[in-house]
């Protein structure tokens, strides 16, 4: 307060540069010279930089996909990756084999690169697990975009497992995957997991976590095997829709008819994926959960739900069309990555010397989602590994699944100005 009835004016200024131009600028101004811009900063985050908020109104009148899902979470936080997750369940079994076998804490510590921390001993959690069938426990993990691995999803070896609300996705299950807050990046964290996933599924960055939203949530003590449920088939006793009723209630108000939770769903995954909200709305999306904007009328929340599904549809590589994707593997060798590199020219993605996929267009090779460039990602968590066939296989639909969701995104984005721009 500056006069005890009129709060305080804010100003800001920055300068950019090298060091030495920075030290000669200070040098030679001082508080009275510097060019300062007056801010007005506005609830609820009262940023000390400039923003445009000018759009502030209209966004604030859509829903905070934290208050259209009941329950959600932020993923799993493992602490031992090398140790709990891996390519393939035969390698997983063998680090377990060790890990409860005879040798002493010592020689597992070395053999397997634990250590002691804080909140995990070596010696207590061999204890608490050595009765237990651990090989029971391994299940598909959603670890990267496009790059689905194993888990001993076991909460003896795992930092943080959130079982909460991942129980829910132990069973048939669809979750939206997105962030709160950016650090670095502009909007693009938003992808779909059938499965238990990580904490840095959608993005690394320090303080970009990844957060789950599943559809559907179970009862806490399933009467079937896990992943053998077939959510359609089942009355609605077996599980609940993870909506808010208020949500609903409002959803179905503004397309005036009753609606399915996988087309609210699908709806949603659409608009996150068009190109003009994500610009229009970018300096909120850096801040907080999306918001999504309720649909006008039922034609376009048909259409763009309709999207959606081919959308998560190839997310999770279950589209028909990907079994033709036109990548090409002209050369063959020893398969090992060594190293990645694309050529513009002739639209060939190298692994190594010589061996290469090709048929990538520059758009596929560079398309992002969260912190990922997902095609180069790929390739390079697998350096000093042989690509088995399936592998191979998996990143030519991933290749084709990229490509038509840049397609589908310019379709989306036709329904979404009609609607909202």
């Amino acid at each position: 307060m500056n006069d005890g009835e009129t709060l305080a004016k804010v100003f800001y200024a920055d300068l950019w540069g090298l060091r030495s131009e920075k030290y000669e600028h200070l040098f030679q101004n001082d508080v009275s010279t510097t060019q300062w811009q007056e801010l007005k900063p506005v609830a609820p985050y009262y940023f000390f930089v400039p923003k445009d908020f000018a759009l502030q109104a209209e966004y604030d009148k859509f829903w905070k996909v934290s208050e259209i899902f009941k329950k959600w979470s932020f993923g799993v936080t493992t602490s031992r990756d090398h140790f709990v997750i891996g390519f393939t369940k035969e390698e997983i079994v063998q680090r377990l084999r060790t890990f409860v076998g005879t040798l002493s804490d010592e020689l597992v510590g070395q053999a397997l690169n634990l250590k002691d921390t804080g909140t995990w001993k070596l010696s207590k959690a061999r204890q608490k697990v050595k009765d237990l069938k651990l090989e029971e426990e391994i299940y598909p993990y959603a670890y990267r975009p496009f790059d689905n691995r194993w888990i001993c999803y076991e909460s003896f070896l795992i930092e943080r497992n959130r079982y909460g609300l991942m129980k829910h996705l132990l069973r048939t299950n669809i979750a939206l995957c997105t962030n709160k807050i950016l650090a670095k990046q502009l909007f693009n964290h938003v992808f779909a997991s059938e499965f238990v996933g990580d904490n840095t599924y959608v993005s690394n960055i320090t303080k970009e976590r990844t957060y789950f939203f599943p559809v559907y949530l179970y009862p806490e003590t399933p009467s079937e095997a896990i992943h053998e449920l077939p959510l359609r088939k089942h009355s609605k006793s077996e599980y609940q829709p993870n909506f808010t009723s208020e949500f609903l209630q409002t959803m179905e108000s503004s397309i005036s008819t009753e609606t399915t939770p996988e087309e609210i769903f699908y709806y949603i995954y659409a608009v996150l994926y068009s190109p003009t909200y994500r610009e229009r709305y970018q300096e909120f999306l850096k801040i907080d959960f999306p918001r999504i904007p309720l649909p006008t009328d039922k034609k376009s929340f048909t259409s763009l739900s309709k999207l959606g599904k081919e959308l998560v549809d190839l997310h999770l590589l279950r589209h028909a069309a990907l079994d033709e994707h036109g990548i090409g593997f002209p050369i063959s060798g020893s398969d090992t990555v060594e190293k990645v590199r694309y050529d513009e020219k002739t639209k060939r993605v190298y692994f190594n010397k010589d061996q290469c996929f090709e048929g990538i267009s520059k758009e596929v090779w560079e398309y992002r989602i969260g912190a990922y460039q997902v095609m180069e990602k790929y390739l390079k968590d697998r350096k000093g590994r042989r690509l088995l066939l399936d592998e191979i296989n998996h990143y030519m639909r991933v290749a084709k699944a990229i490509r038509m969701t840049i397609q589908l995104q310019e379709r989306i984005d036709a329904i979404y100005r009609g609607m909202h721009v």
